[in-house]
């Protein structure tokens, strides 16, 4: 029986999974751990590509513990 355990995400938190949550919540979970954002943006006439986009983020919180490297 899992009912039991109650699951944790990589930073000790309990996990989010099916529970409603505030975005502010979720910003702050983000930030603290930092993600990767990519994706691909196609914008096309008749079956004919004229613009090819592709979308890359790093996310992440600065912090004096961890500074900018660039």
């Amino acid at each position: 029986m899992r009912d039991d355990v109650l699951l944790r995400g990589f930073d000790g938190e309990p996990d989010l999974a099916g529970r409603q949550v505030a975005l502010i919540d979720l910003l702050d979970r983000l930030l603290n751990g930092g993600a990767v954002l990519t994706g691909d943006v196609v914008l096309s006439v008749a079956d004919v590509d004229l613009v090819h986009i592709d979308l890359r983020a790093v996310i992440r919180s600065v912090t004096a513990d961890s500074p900018v490297v660039w």
